[in-house]
């Protein structure tokens, strides 16, 4: 038991630094925060956790290394999460002005966001990223071993998968206290210009990656 302690450990002592490192999942859920609210983003928190228990299902059976060797199957995966990027992009430089969401200031008109809309943006914008195929398949090669039960490494995707919705949740917290929020407001067009170029950015530095 104590050998399967060491490798969560050191499993989670790797993941806890990916996880908080800027990426596209971060900045949906900053963006969902701000701009649609706390419910949102924390929708699209548990959708980005989700993604990863999926990530970790596919490693654990064997089928990330499938990908990682197929440039073609690499190339497609790459191209469909450089393309949904470049398109939020392109919808957040397209949109107004933000108002207030309704679940931060109370009797103001908002535009809805639906709950499974919100899950599965987050869902989508982990799932469709290949560089999450190697990272989980290099991470699991080198520190689990081939002996350990895959039902031992599933419980470890699930407290990561678990650490990592945790994180997001604490982030839309934060982006959305009403002093935090109005910062961002005050920026008026800015903040969805400013959005919509780093998910283009992200987009374009996904599209020219290369598999390794």
């Amino acid at each position: 038991m104590s050998h399967y302690m060491y490798e969560f450990l050191g499993l989670m002592a790797v993941f806890s630094i990916m996880i908080v490192s800027p990426g596209a999942d971060f900045a949906i859920v900053v963006r969902q925060s701000i701009v649609h609210g706390r419910r949102s983003a924390i929708m699209t928190s548990l959708g980005i956790g989700s993604s990863l228990l999926f990530h970790i299902s596919y490693t654990v059976l064997g089928l990330g290394l499938l990908v990682s060797k197929s440039l073609l199957l690499f190339g497609l995966l790459k191209w469909a999460g450089a393309a949904y990027l470049v398109y939020l992009g392109i919808k957040a430089l397209r949109a107004p002005a933000m108002e207030a969401p309704a679940d931060v200031v109370e009797n103001v008109p908002q535009k809805k966001i639906s709950d499974g809309r919100s899950f599965l943006m987050g869902f989508v914008t982990n799932a469709l990223n290949p560089k999450a195929v190697l990272f989980f398949l290099s991470l699991f090669s080198a520190l689990v071993s081939h002996e350990t039960p895959v039902l031992i490494q599933a419980s470890y995707g699930v407290f990561m998968a678990l650490a990592l919705i945790a994180w997001f949740v604490a982030v839309s917290t934060f982006f959305t206290i009403q002093s935090v929020r109005d910062r961002f407001v005050s920026w008026g067009k800015w903040f969805n210009r400013v959005t919509g170029m780093v998910f283009i950015g992200l987009g374009i530095k996904l599209a020219t990656s290369q598999a390794s």
